[in-house]
């Protein structure tokens, strides 16, 4: 039997994104987020837009998308109640977050340089992926959330999670880390594939 609710939030079952991003005074901020998809080379990200992230990628036009395995979860979740807007905005005050300059280093996480675009990728990360604004969508009644299309410039993957051709990502090789409703998960064992599936 269902019955009708009305949850507090709705991320029911999402990749988590660390996003590296670059600051006005040069210095790279680094935010975790859960809204986040993709069709073919292009990603879609829900962003507040009273955030750093969502400063730094309007402004710079790129950024990287870091997705960390179910193993970073305690590094994940010493960014989470971080921010990189001075002074922290109220709602984000509300919930307790506090102003950090250097998320790299309260993480432990570790920056490594990227090709073609100015933020660094997350080294810890076993996927990274760099990309540049292609169009920002306002979201919502009074416009506070944003969604931001970003083309994919270049995918990075840990050499064993990839076939030898590099064409495929190996699916029981990845274990993304997945925020499900406020909670961190790994994924469980294969159940199956679509009859899409090209990768061995």
């Amino acid at each position: 039997m269902h019955v009708t609710v009305e949850p507090t939030i709705l991320y029911f079952g999402n990749p988590v994104v660390l996003i590296s991003s670059m600051n006005p005074d040069g210095t790279v901020n680094l935010a975790p987020m859960s809204s986040a998809w993709a069709v073919g080379w292009n990603v879609m990200l829900g962003l507040g837009k009273s955030g750093q992230t969502f400063e730094n990628i309007e402004r710079t036009r790129e950024c990287v998308l870091n997705l960390p395995s179910e193993k970073l979860w305690r590094e994940v979740e010493r960014l989470a109640p971080l921010t990189g807007r001075n002074p922290v905005p109220a709602h984000k005050e509300a919930y307790g977050a506090r102003f950090e300059p250097r998320k790299f280093e309260t993480a432990d996480l570790h920056t490594l340089e990227s090709l073609h675009v100015a933020p660094p990728r997350v080294l810890e990360c076993p996927l990274q992926i760099e990309a540049r604004v292609s169009a920002v969508h306002d979201l919502g009644d009074g416009a506070t959330s944003a969604a931001v299309e970003v083309r994919v410039i270049h995918v990075h993957a840990e050499e064993d999670l990839v076939t030898p051709d590099r064409r495929h990502v190996l699916p029981e090789q990845w274990h993304p880390l997945i925020y499900n409703f406020r909670h961190y998960f790994g994924l469980g064992s294969e159940l199956g594939r679509t009859f899409r599936a090209r990768a061995p």
